[in-house]
């Protein structure tokens, strides 16, 4: 059976069973509700009004945003149909889109902020993610990606090497790691905060990194502020 991935990535299949208990209330207080907790923070703090989440699941973080900031646009986007299928069916709030995060099907500088909660770590290019992140995001704008970053490199390619071996292949990069390839991508590192999380926030601890796009080119750094276009399929 043809299994539906990116290139050296998971199997979308995995996403779309996850679906059907992703919303469990113990699995959203012990893994997710902290890191949403951060990037609301956050958000609030920059006052971004066009946010796109990446990775979305089933929409519940880019309910929230919708919910209680507001702004102009919240989009949630993920490459799982089954995921965006239990979004639609609670009735999200935002806008929801099926897509990668390796091509993401929107116009440059269409968003003030872009944000990511454990779901960095499964995409199969890291660094051609971020390179999206960075064209779609507005020159002022800001990133949030909040993952585990493991504090050492041998335990960051053991997991790698663990996922792999029973295929579905992710990898958390450590926090040196992470802004290398944040900067990489053509952003400032803002700061890294650590995100409280149970049961091994000490071996694997969470943090959410912040960035800015680096200074640039004035002809994108002049870019109006248009409405995102969106090039996929979309569920409203």
């Amino acid at each position: 059976m043809h299994r539906a991935r990116d290139a050296k990535g998971p199997d979308r299949g995995l996403f779309d069973l996850w679906s059907f208990v992703y919303d469990a209330p113990l699995i959203q207080w012990l893994v997710y509700r902290p890191e949403h907790d951060a990037v609301v923070r956050a958000l609030r703090a920059c006052g971004a009004r066009r946010v796109l989440d990446v990775g979305c699941g089933t929409g519940l973080l880019a309910a929230r945003v919708r919910r209680e900031i507001g702004g102009e646009c919240v989009v949630g986007c993920d490459f799982s149909r089954g995921m965006l299928d239990q979004a639609a069916r609670r009735g999200n709030a935002a806008a929801l889109v099926q897509a990668t995060a390796l091509r993401l099907p929107f116009r440059d500088a269409s968003f003030d902020a872009i944000v990511s909660t454990e779901a960095f770590h499964w995409f199969p290019d890291q660094g051609a993610a971020l390179r999206e992140f960075r064209r779609v995001v507005a020159p002022s704008g800001r990133i949030f990606v909040s993952l585990v970053n493991p504090p050492a490199e041998w335990l960051s390619s053991a997991a790698s090497a663990l996922s792999r071996a029973v295929g579905e292949p992710f990898h958390w990069p450590t926090r040196a790691r992470m802004r290398a390839q944040v900067r990489g991508a053509g952003f400032r590192v803002v700061g890294q905060r650590f995100v409280f999380r149970l049961p091994l926030a000490l071996a694997f601890p969470t943090f959410l990194t912040e960035a800015e796009p680096a200074p640039e080119l004035p002809s994108r750094a002049g870019a109006a502020k248009r409405e995102p276009r969106f090039e996929g399929p979309s569920w409203q």
